[in-house]
């Protein structure tokens, strides 16, 4: 008599069925998929706006300067959000501006999540001095408000918004270190690590193979926030004139050339501080959906 063959679920039913039970918990949070719409919005624009913009972000219109909205008394439905200062369309500069703005999260979050899962690792597997010299490192960067972190780091390198992102890179880059080195510390007590072990498996095969994927569930949900953060820090930084600089439709910028018109012309700075609050709005109200539905402890029978 034939012993059965043991049934393997085959890899790719195996991830589809992953796929459909975090999307299962993932949809409970109305709030998660609003906020997913929205960035999925957000993204599109960022990808195509140069081809759905009405007109060039830069273009000056000089005989339009500062026209309302289309909805507003002395408007035109040529410029649907009116003009700033410049006669530049607001629209399309709120469209070119999402592309900035999701590059800065994109290139932010890329560098600062690389480093800081390296160097975390590199804690978590290390010596204790190691891990002690590393924890005290990150511990001081820390101890310094963000921002203004930030600000110095871009006033050494010199203001522009690729030393915007580089500056905030660096100021994220301590949660990933700390997030997962208490991951890897907590996934080197269990016992599949201890069996990687015995059959000889590597320090580098132990840190990229078998431990961080099972690290990745909280780091994936500090990267969308920090996606938000970047976004919101590379706005106030172009606020202040260290980020962006004109006429880059950036929306942080937009603000700072708009402030002195607040009260005369409120489109110009109302909409850029729109964009703003909704699209950072979204990435978090994302991210937490993605913590219910990544975290084991936060899922519901």
């Amino acid at each position: 008599m034939e012993n059965p063959q043991p049934v393997t679920e085959p890899i790719g039913q195996k991830r589809s069925g992953q796929l459909r039970e975090f999307w299962f918990y993932f949809r409970e949070n109305r709030g998660a998929v609003i906020g997913l719409s929205i960035f999925a919005v957000f993204a599109f624009l960022a990808l195509f706006g140069p081809w759905i913009a009405p007109h060039d972000a830069t273009m000056q219109f000089r005989t339009d300067t500062l026209r309302p909205p289309a909805w507003q008394d002395g408007g035109s439905w040529q410029f649907v959000l009116g003009t700033d200062p410049l006669g530049r369309d607001m629209l399309s500069r709120l469209i070119i501006g999402a592309r900035f703005s999701f590059f800065v999260g994109v290139i932010v979050v890329s560098i600062a999540a690389t480093g800081g899962i390296i160097i975390g690792l590199i804690a978590g597997f290390a010596p204790k001095w190691v891990d002690t010299i590393i924890m005290r490192i990150m511990d001081i960067v820390l101890a310094f408000p963000s921002l203004l972190l930030a600000l110095v780091l871009v006033a050494v390198l010199g203001p522009s918004l690729t030393n915007a992102m580089i500056a905030i890179a660096i100021v994220l880059q301590p949660h990933y270190v700390r997030l997962t080195r208490a991951s890897v510390m907590s996934e080197l007590q269990k016992d599949y690590v201890t069996s990687a072990r015995v059959v000889g498996a590597g320090t580098l095969r132990l840190m990229f193979v078998t431990v961080l994927p099972n690290c990745l569930a909280p780091i994936i949900v500090q990267a969308a926030l920090s996606f938000s953060t970047a976004i919101l820090d590379a706005a106030a930084l172009g606020f202040l004139g260290m980020g962006a600089q004109p006429p880059t439709p950036e929306w942080g910028t937009m603000l700072a050339e708009a402030r002195e018109f607040i009260l005369r012309a409120w489109w110009v700075v109302t909409f850029p501080g729109l964009a703003i609050l909704v699209t950072v709005l979204a990435i978090n109200l994302m991210g937490d959906g993605l913590r219910d539905a990544l975290d084991p402890k936060l899922k519901r029978s």
